[in-house]
């Protein structure tokens, strides 16, 4: 970064002091991946420069042609990749492909059913400080004790309820979905039926997660997370609703598209089509399931008892400790998580019972089964003693010696002559 070091070098030094972190930590947040060296170059480009308000070929500014063809190329991948009828991929972010799909479906007022945020759900399937819950008459269903979705809960809430909109997909949820119950309640009653499967997108596209796409009038997703490209959000949706979704998302929710944004999901929607992709994306599961069976070995509950997908719910009550206090704890010793609400919960929000665990990031690195024992052993010495110093330094130079044999970034990123991940 020789521009950016000689003009601004405090921005310069804490960009350098994040990669290395991301580089020494075992990154174990759920919802983050690292993106190839492509996409962070294709984000990194004059493409910053244009604004493109607009679809391609309707554009409200001159001199689109080239974004255009861009733009064009990024919906022609996501389409072929999840099989859609029409994609917008202009979204800045999940929550703003959600609330341009609330828009185009809904008026304010309108009743929405959705996950439960304390039971695996999102923000923006109607928690009551989110624009989905300040704007629309948000209802919700649920898990049951078992910590799976209860759909005979959920079709008695609907027919009850009689919502416009009936929303699947969860932020913390470690089991398969099943959409066609939802897409019978939704027929049944004549409402919408959207999936958000911002989380699940990669496994989804490569066939390892039943896909949403066939029962649903719109999915919305994140671009990063499973999907492992830019931070960013798409909306897919069947051809009956294409103007509604592209007139809501602008000038309903959005100015200009970010370009260089979309330049970089054109390249991840690329790799995702490739036959590696899918190969990764079965490893994050393997991973998963490899590292939730070696924490319930050493006596952590694990919510529903496993997972099929990506990541895993770990409810610490019986170990009298807090999301809170594990969160910190770990982050001392460099490995990343979030303290997460569990079923039942007990907890402030601030505070919660449990931790979220995933293994995207740490696939991304290259780590097997394994090293998910390995990162479990260390997990549960951090947990046994989460007030002592020295275990959190002991533990964080085994964290180091992990995160060596896996490097990141190793051609770019060079930092006064020394190689981030070399």
């Amino acid at each position: 970064m020789p521009a950016l070091t000689e003009y601004d070098p405090d921005v310069a030094a804490l960009i350098r002091r994040e990669v290395e972190r991301q580089r020494r930590g075992i990154e174990l947040i759920a919802s983050e991946n690292f993106v190839s060296e492509a996409v962070l170059e294709a984000m990194g480009t004059p493409l910053t420069n244009k604004y493109a308000e607009g679809l391609p070929g309707k554009r409200y500014y001159g001199g689109c042609e080239f974004v255009d063809e861009i733009e064009q190329l990024a919906i022609d991948r996501v389409k072929q990749l999840f099989d859609a009828e029409h994609a917008n991929v202009q979204a800045h972010s999940g929550a703003q492909a959600n609330a341009a799909v609330y828009l185009a479906f809904l008026k304010p007022g309108d009743k929405v059913l959705g996950l439960d945020l304390s039971q695996g759900g999102h923000l923006t399937h109607g928690s009551p400080v989110n624009f989905s819950g300040l704007l629309y008459n948000a209802i919700h269903y649920g898990v049951g004790d078992d910590g799976r979705i209860d759909y005979d809960a959920m079709r008695e809430i609907a027919l009850r309820e009689r919502p416009k909109m009936i929303v699947a997909g969860a932020s913390a949820y470690a089991r398969i979905i099943e959409f066609e119950p939802f897409a019978a309640v939704a027929r049944e009653i004549g409402a919408k039926f959207v999936v958000d499967m911002a989380h699940i997108a990669g496994l989804v596209a490569t066939g390892l997660h039943p896909s949403p796409v066939p029962h649903a009038d719109a999915v919305t997703s994140t671009t990063h997370k499973t999907l492992r490209g830019p931070r960013g959000g798409l909306i897919l949706c069947t051809a009956e609703h294409a103007k509604a979704i592209d007139k809501a998302m602008f000038p309903g929710t959005q100015g200009g598209p970010l370009e260089h944004v979309i330049a970089a999901k054109a390249v991840a929607f690329k790799e995702a089509l490739e036959p590696a992709f899918t190969e990764y994306c079965r490893q994050i599961i393997l991973n998963a399931q490899a590292l939730a069976s070696a924490l319930a070995a050493t006596g952590l509950e694990i919510v529903s008892g496993g997972t099929d997908n990506h990541l895993m719910l770990v409810d610490l009550r019986n170990r009298a400790l807090t999301g809170k206090v594990a969160e910190k704890a770990l982050d001392a010793a460099g490995i990343t998580v979030n303290k997460n609400t569990v079923p039942k919960e007990t907890q402030s929000p601030f505070v919660t019972s449990g931790i979220r665990i995933g293994t995207p990031a740490v696939t991304t690195r290259g780590m097997k089964e394994s090293d998910m024992h390995e990162i479990a052993g260390l997990i549960d010495r951090v947990l046994d003693a989460p007030e002592d110093p020295d275990v959190a330094r002991k533990v964080g130079e085994d964290v180091q010696l992990l995160t060596s044999r896996f490097p990141l970034y190793p051609s770019s990123f060079t930092s006064r002559g020394s190689e981030i991940g070399a």
